[in-house]
């Protein structure tokens, strides 16, 4: 004969399921979040003030560290770098 000792009955399946479903939904949450965290997607996320002409934030001053970076990063060349930097100086 089984014995049973009163468990959750026929319902059970119903919880067994549900957290299941939940367990595996936080556990690719998770992972998507680990993932990027860890390659620095940001997709939609601005860093620092919102852009604007009046804020000493984003004035000459930041443009020039980005043109600085994307020269750092070769994805302009110097002459090109060179023809930003002076447009930008020539606008502030």
């Amino acid at each position: 004969m089984m014995w049973y000792d009163g468990g959750w009955g026929w319902g059970s399946w119903i919880f067994m399921a549900i957290f299941m479903v939940l367990f595996w939904a936080l556990v690719i949450a998770g992972i998507v979040a680990l993932v990027r965290y860890l390659t620095g997607s940001h997709h939609g996320h601005q860093v620092g003030p919102p852009l604007s002409s009046g804020e000493p934030g984003w004035g000459g001053r930041r443009a020039e560290d980005l043109l600085s970076e994307r020269f750092a990063r070769g994805e302009i060349d110097e002459d090109e770098y060179k023809r930003r930097l002076a447009l930008l100086r020539e606008h502030q």
